[in-house]
């Protein structure tokens, strides 16, 4: 998975990736999600590859359909080396002789019954996907290791942050930012989702701004008229484009320095920012208006991401709304069709350790699960009523001693309480030597270590049982008579000399003390 700002250099990637796969005798195809964006790919890879033997065909609905079933064969035999094209590539009849590369881009766009789909093609094939923000699923698989994660965080030199603002629907707004941009000589998209709706709207864009040239794209139009629109706007002969979220995918037109969204509170987090990424790629300071309804009228989930939006306009931001999106949306499931939605039977962190496990057995390692060791003491461990009288503070105490994996964040803990709360308890104090024994049991690999009269016995996990050079080192560190009993499992017995008999605390004390030493 690349993950890369719009503009970062991600379709740069995906030649070199392209042109090595090729001269190593291997097919490549090009997945995009829309016929513009694929129809973008096949003109830039065909000058790209223009001064080498490299055979390229294109697959989308602009194709002629004799010309796509001459393209099919030509797969079929190998004679094409390079195939871009949209969902048509993953039909049914589109065979590949030697396929050895797949590059998906904009992954996001496609649904989890196509990529099941494309789990047949490539078993056995390398994927570049491409994402500036990538679905919750992907990036929560590459977050656990289940895939490759790299990330383009360098802006290409003189790029600007786009200027992003969430502002209700007033024409004098909307008016105002139009008229800036045609003033220095640019060109502005003006989005509505809605293809019933976008007669209306383009009648309400001309109504405003009466001298401006305005066309208008969506999916529904012949491909041919489609086609006309977009090289028309291209080429500068219309000043406005109102369309629906067509252009969202891949556009590369450097005079467009404006996007306006209409109704942006029913779009999706990544679908805003690969909007708001259409503009600003050039060294021109761009803007984004996200117009949206008034406050009460939209969801608690809309303003997050309309906020969130606003909130990162760095460049290189794309991962951090892909996190964000995550965050809100929640990270679905691997193996299922769900793209989103949170892992309710388990709970978070215990399915990814268990993915990470799975991940890293598939792997090869060898997986040896978390030690979680006995403690007895012959004292009460807990934190008093009268030492801290807050049952929330309690718990949160807990909380936080519970996750301190390290003998020294015990140590600051128990200071912490000092300071707080005056003079430990002798239970509360149990309680912190209970957890600095944890802490190096968990270490050394003790399953259960007991404090009986003027015994310190400790019992190895067989599992977690230390090297014999590592067993040498550990023995070294006692400094008073122990002994080993060559059970199953192996435990080792020290003796205790506290101060006097039965004075179980100093007995305690002087187990934890012997402990700490031995890391």
């Amino acid at each position: 998975l690349i993950c890369g700002d719009v503009g970062f250099g991600k379709t740069e990637v995906a030649m070199r990736a392209t042109f090595k796969a090729v001269f190593d005798k291997k097919q490549v195809c090009i997945l995009a999600p829309t016929t513009i964006l694929a129809a973008q790919h096949f003109a830039n890879f065909s000058d790209r590859f223009s001064n080498w033997p490299v055979r390229i065909a294109a697959l989308n609905r602009f194709v002629p359909a004799k010309d796509q079933k001459e393209t099919i064969e030509a797969i079929k035999r190998g004679e094409v080396d390079l195939v871009v094209g949209t969902h048509r590539l993953i039909s049914k009849d589109v065979v590949f002789k030697d396929l050895g590369l797949m590059v998906i881009d904009e992954e996001q766009k496609f649904g989890v019954k196509q990529k099941e789909r494309l789990k047949e093609l490539r078993t056995h094939v390398d994927v570049l996907s491409m994402s500036a923000t990538p679905i919750p699923r992907t990036l929560n698989m590459s977050l656990v290791g289940a895939r490759d994660l790299s990330i383009i965080a360098t802006p290409p030199r003189n790029r600007l942050p786009i200027d992003t603002r969430v502002v209700f629907h007033e024409a004098k707004i909307i008016c105002d930012a139009i008229e800036m941009e045609l003033a220095r000589g640019g060109q502005v998209f003006y989005v509505h989702n809605r293809v019933s709706d976008l007669p209306e709207v383009t009648a309400f864009v001309e109504k405003l701004v009466p001298h401006a040239r305005i066309g208008m794209a969506h999916g529904q139009m012949d491909e041919n008229d489609l086609e006309q629109v977009m090289s028309a706007f291209v080429n500068r002969e219309y000043d406005i484009l109102v369309a629906t979220s067509i252009i969202e995918s891949g556009l590369d037109i450097s005079n467009v320095n404006t996007i306006i969204i209409n109704r942006a509170d029913l779009f999706g987090l990544s679908q805003l920012y690969q909007l708001r990424g259409r503009v600003g790629r050039s060294a021109t300071k761009a803007y984004c208006l996200l117009i949206s309804p008034d406050a009460n009228k939209f969801t608690d989930e809309a303003k997050k991401r309309l906020y969130s939006l606003q909130k990162f306009t760095d460049l290189g931001s794309g991962f951090q709304i892909a996190m964000r999106d995550l965050e809100i949306r929640g990270a679905g499931n691997i193996l299922g069709l769900e793209q989103s939605g949170h892992i309710a039977a388990v709970g978070f962190e215990t399915y990814h350790r268990m993915l990470r496990e799975a991940v890293k057995e598939m792997q090869g390692a060898k997986i040896i699960p978390p030690l979680n060791p006995e403690i007895e003491f012959p004292e009460d461990a807990f934190i008093p009523e009268q030492y801290v009288e807050d049952g929330f503070q309690r718990v949160a105490l807990y909380q936080k001693l519970a996750r301190c994996s390290e003998v020294s964040q015990v140590d600051e803990l128990g200071k912490e309480l000092v300071d707080r709360f005056g003079q430990v308890p002798p239970s509360a104090t149990v309680l912190l030597q209970s957890m600095v024994t944890r802490v190096v049991a968990q270490k050394l690999g003790f399953q259960k270590v007991v404090v009986q009269g003027n015994l310190l016995n400790l019992q190895f996990s067989e599992m977690h049982l230390p090297e014999k050079d590592e067993m040498s080192g550990l023995v070294a560190k006692f400094k008073r008579p122990m002994r080993f009993l060559y059970t199953k499992p192996l435990q080792m017995v020290v003796e205790l000399n506290p101060p006097k008999s039965g004075d179980s605390h100093a007995a305690i004390a002087q187990a934890t003390e012997i402990l700490r030493a031995l890391v």
